[in-house]
């Protein structure tokens, strides 16, 4: 009997070290691959955060992982003389207030195309993602044609207006997919108890939403301050330049300033960076909640 359990025994304990030596290997595997992936990510910021700490003689030379002489002289360049932080005022402000007015009105456009019935509700949310789907390239010459009669040429107002034709539709299909997944007898037994119709959204579905809200905040408020083409069409003035604007006039003809565009991308790419890392736990709850409940 111990002769014929012995074999067995010493079976699967071979198989047993198997398993373990492919755990390990997979384990191995994939976290080389992980470190690839974060290299690949990492690597164009460490080396536009390099450039930008270069002279113009040394971003010239061979190129190397690491500044020979530190400099500042790119942000002086770009701060004193191109009026940088004026473009990051710019954006800041055309960002925020379309971000604030967008998903003020799409949160009410969503609560109404989820909540209410009415005939060619499902016909108006596809013309939503429609508009929100149309090239803007298509879009400025009508735009033009508005912000013109409006007398809203050349200022941030008329700006923060023309991104809201963009950033309305995208927050709107958002916010639908997370009121959604939000029961709506939690609404009803608020105005059993008193609330009105707006009390029960203020008070019920918006805190209910708030990782929702807070993540299409943020893509919205990213598309404005990335976006160029419609800022380049309706900003003519240096002052009112938005941080996309600004970083491309700082390419004129064939020259290339190096050194001022990294230092732009890298002081531009800060303000971003910040609102993503405060928000990181409402923006993984939200996507995950859009993912869910879209």
């Amino acid at each position: 009997m111990a002769s014929i359990t012995q074999p067995h025994v010493k079976v699967q304990s071979a198989e047993r070290a198997r398993a373990e030596s492919r755990g390990r290997l997979h384990a191995i595997v994939t976290y080389v691959v992980l470190v690839l992936i974060c290299l690949l990510i990492v690597f164009p910021i460490y080396w536009m955060v390099t450039i930008s700490l270069k002279s113009a003689r040394d971003i010239y030379r061979v190129p190397s992982l690491v500044p020979h002489a530190v400099t500042l002289d790119n942000f002086r360049t770009l701060i004193v003389k191109k009026h940088f932080l004026t473009n990051i005022r710019n954006s800041i402000i055309v960002a925020t207030s379309s971000t604030v007015i967008s998903v003020l009105i799409s949160a009410l456009c969503a609560y109404s195309l989820v909540r209410f019935k009415y005939r060619g509700q499902g016909l108006i949310g596809r013309l939503i993602l429609l508009a929100y789907l149309t090239p803007a390239s298509l879009l400025f010459i009508p735009l033009s044609v508005i912000v013109a009669r409006l007398h809203l040429g050349n200022s941030l107002h008329g700006l923060i207006i023309v991104y809201l034709s963009f950033s309305t539709p995208f927050s709107t299909w958002l916010l639908m997919g997370y009121f959604r997944g939000i029961p709506a007898d939690l609404e009803e037994q608020a105005m059993v108890d008193g609330a009105t119709r707006i009390g029960a959204l203020v008070r019920i579905l918006l805190p209910l939403s708030l990782p929702g809200l807070v993540a299409v905040s943020i893509f919205t408020f990213t598309g404005a301050w990335n976006e160029l083409l419609l800022a380049l069409i309706f900003i003519t003035s240096d002052d009112k330049r938005t941080v996309p604007l600004g970083l491309q006039y700082l390419i004129t003809g064939d020259t290339f300033l190096w050194g001022p565009i990294m230092a732009g991308a890298v002081l531009s790419a800060l303000p971003v960076m910040v609102l993503y890392f405060l928000a990181q736990r409402f923006m993984v709850q939200g996507i995950a909640a859009g993912a869910v409940k879209g």
